[in-house]
């Protein structure tokens, strides 16, 4: 497929080098070249990564932190030196790195580990409006079974989180404030430094769900001042089956274990059990040991283009998006305009046509979005819709696969005769 050498204006990004290293663009579908806009959903995965994952089953598979044999020490070195490539780009410590399944599980760890040894009966815990099903059930769950109270913040007419609201919230004394950096629906950036230092003025511990953040922004943890933060592999351009937990030293080591077996042990007898130092206490059984590697490799491989670029790459595409989507009759957008505070991830409703026909006319086009409540239906009780169609970009995508995209709306509008 051909493509300019540079789709964002300004940003020096070069794409054509870029695009080279995903074998999956090559693809054709329904004869025309892919054109894959829905990766708030999932990334495509760079030739290196596919390779790391590879290279590990093929050369050192093996299981972690119990053999003496050499594939075992190779597959150790290999597993714990991905947890150092991480927390390198987190700026935190290696100890203070949990691998999970993914940042659902990460999200459900904090939740039991932590929150029901520390929330109880009328504490309050503080959930907005915009976040997803992984970062509402598990404190929906909490808050049941120990008889906690939710307390929401909710979204205004632009996607953005009502602060002041937040700030009343936290004048009743929350333990927790759970809120997500970015939104997977609205591309909303929300202010978590000072969120944090709101909710720690008030004494409460923040979670961060960072799924749809860290594929796109420098994290510094320690500059955000998170207690919790978690992210996922599969959306980071690494495999699927691994997340990151980070967590403070002191809170995680304060915490006892999630799930009980293998490895997360220090010494079992008939009478006691003692738990393994963090982070092994969260890591029962065999983990993602070759998922976890590869996972560090894509982080490798995106630093190496610079989070920064990929960024502006991805702001000037969605800000494009947005222009173009104007363009288009009865089509309404939601979430803030291109600015600082917005990713390139745009949500959208065309009245008269559900969004499932949206998504599959558009398929037709061989441009991929995503379509339904995106595991948001707070957020979409919020906006008045039952669902929305999502156009979500990544490192690799053009301006072009946004134009066809257009012509792919055009097209629904005159098969529902909107014209």
């Amino acid at each position: 497929m051909a493509t300019a050498p540079v789709t964002s204006a300004g940003t020096g990004f070069e794409i054509e080098g870029i695009r080279a290293e995903f074998p999956i663009l090559e693809r054709r579908v329904h004869g025309q070249p892919l054109a894959y806009l829905d990766n708030g959903a999932t990334a495509q995965k760079p030739a290196v990564v596919i390779e790391a994952l590879d290279r590990f089953w093929r050369e050192h598979n093996a299981n972690v932190h119990r053999g003496v044999h050499t594939l075992s020490e190779e597959a150790t070195a290999l597993y714990e030196r991905a947890r150092t490539t991480i927390a390198r780009h987190l700026g935190t410590d290696s100890r203070e790195v949990v691998f999970t399944r993914n940042v659902t599980g990460a999200l459900n760890l904090v939740a039991h580990a932590w929150g029901r040894a520390n929330v109880g009966a009328g504490d309050r815990i503080v959930l907005t409006e915009m976040e997803h099903h992984s970062n509402v059930v598990p404190w929906y769950l909490l808050a049941r079974d120990v008889g906690a109270e939710l307390d929401w913040v909710p979204v205004d007419d632009e996607g953005r989180l009502d602060l002041e609201v937040l700030a009343s919230a936290l004048r009743r004394g929350p333990k927790l404030v759970a809120v997500a950096h970015v939104s997977n629906v609205l591309g909303t950036i929300n202010p978590i430094a000072e969120i944090t230092r709101m909710a720690h003025d008030a004494g409460a511990v923040v979670v961060v769900d960072g799924a749809q953040a860290a594929p796109k922004l420098e994290l510094d943890l320690a500059e955000l001042g998170v207690d919790f933060y978690g992210f996922t592999g599969h959306k980071l351009y690494g495999p699927t089956g691994v997340g990151v937990l980070y967590g403070r030293r002191e809170l995680l080591d304060a915490m006892g274990p999630y799930e009980g077996g293998g490895s997360m042990i220090r010494k079992v007898t008939k009478e006691r059990i003692t738990w393994a130092s963090v982070p092994a206490r969260f890591e029962a059984g065999t983990p993602p040991i070759g998922e976890a590697i590869a996972l560090a490799t894509a982080i490798e491989w995106l630093d190496g283009i610079g989070l920064d670029a990929a960024h502006a790459h991805e702001a000037n595409l969605g800000g494009y998006a947005l222009d173009r989507l104007a363009e288009v009759p009865g089509l309404r957008v939601f979430g803030p305009p291109a600015g600082e505070d917005r990713v390139g991830i745009v949500s959208f409703a065309l009245e008269g046509v559900h969004a499932h026909d949206v998504s599959e006319i558009l398929d037709r086009h061989a441009v991929a979005v995503r379509a339904g409540h995106h595991c948001a239906q707070v957020l979409m009780e919020r906006l008045g819709v039952a669902a929305t169609t999502r156009a979500s970009v990544a490192v690799y995508n053009t301006r072009e696969e946004i134009d066809r995209m257009i012509d792919g709306l055009l097209e629904v509008r005159q098969v529902f005769e909107l014209d």
